[in-house]
């Protein structure tokens, strides 16, 4: 019952939160601190909202799942946990959550906590049946957590990382609803994928693609905490992540899961660790 519980949660999922850190080189670099106490409890926090979330929604969409070749198996789908008790359980996950951002004594991080957990309820009550909608919903959970983090710094977000941000949040959204319809899913597993097809999703997931690095290179150029001979230091990464995400998505027909598309690629790993040095090596740290 406990690996159902587990399970329910989708802690592997929590690594979508690496958004949160996005921020953090570039606030040190302008002088911000860095309260690990502080941002712990607001991470963590966030996760027991993300967990919360999964767990409706698994409850909400038992049925359908029970139709999906690998949903089914997912604890409410297979009948392993009551949609009663999931519904407890994501109850009981916001309690700890709202303690844990209390805890924090960042108001902003109980902001933002709050946001996503009211954009997430109408999204699971409805808005995900709608097409275009659904995957502007999805995608805000990454510009939360791209907020969280300045938050919890205690410094204001800058507008060209919103814009990347949420263009590649977009991006991935797109990229699940792709998935989706190569899998032959239809209306009666997501009604959205009703209003989606694969030439429009293509073309969309190139718009997005191209903001998200466009953007990047503008807060690239604008940031003053870059150092000036070093500004394009990181760009190269962002650019050969998105482009193998594309290729990942085009060729291996993959995309369902972010996280399993990270995971399962050394590269894109390599990737993330490469961008990191880039950025800790291009900052005026002091």
């Amino acid at each position: 019952m406990l690996r159902d519980y587990l399970e329910l949660s989708r802690p592997k999922d929590w690594v979508k939160n690496v958004f949160v850190f996005m921020p953090v080189p570039f606030a040190l670099a302008s002088g911000a601190k860095l309260d690990r106490h502080v941002f712990a409890l607001g991470l963590l926090a966030f996760c027991m909202a993300n967990s919360a979330v999964y767990s409706f929604n698994d409850a909400q969409d038992a049925e359908r799942d029970r139709a999906h070749d690998r949903k089914k198996e997912r604890p409410v789908a297979s009948g392993r946990i009551s949609a009663g008790r999931a519904y407890l359980w994501s109850l009981t996950l916001v309690a700890l959550g709202t303690a844990l951002v209390l805890a924090s004594g960042s108001h902003g991080a109980l902001l933002i906590f709050a946001i996503y957990l009211g954009i997430n309820l109408v999204y699971c009550l409805g808005a995900k049946n709608i097409a275009l909608l659904d995957v502007f919903l999805l995608s805000s959970g990454f510009v939360l957590r791209v907020l969280l983090g300045c938050a919890l710094l205690v410094v204001p977000p800058s507008n060209p990382m919103l814009l990347c941000s949420y263009a590649l949040a977009l991006f991935l959204a797109l990229a699940k609803r792709r998935a989706d319809l190569i899998k032959g899913l239809d209306g009666s597993h997501r009604p959205s994928l009703l209003g989606y097809n694969q030439a429009f999703l293509d073309h969309a997931m190139g718009i997005t693609a191209s903001m998200a690095v466009v953007g990047y290179a503008l807060y690239s150029m604008e940031s003053n905490v870059v150092i000036a001979s070093r500004k394009f230091a990181s760009l190269p990464f962002v650019m050969f992540g998105v482009l193998d995400y594309l290729r990942l998505v085009h060729v291996r027909k993959s995309g369902g899961s972010p996280v399993d598309v990270l995971l399962g690629s050394p590269a894109m790993i390599a990737t993330g660790v490469g961008w990191l040095l880039a950025v800790f090596w291009s900052v005026n740290l002091p």
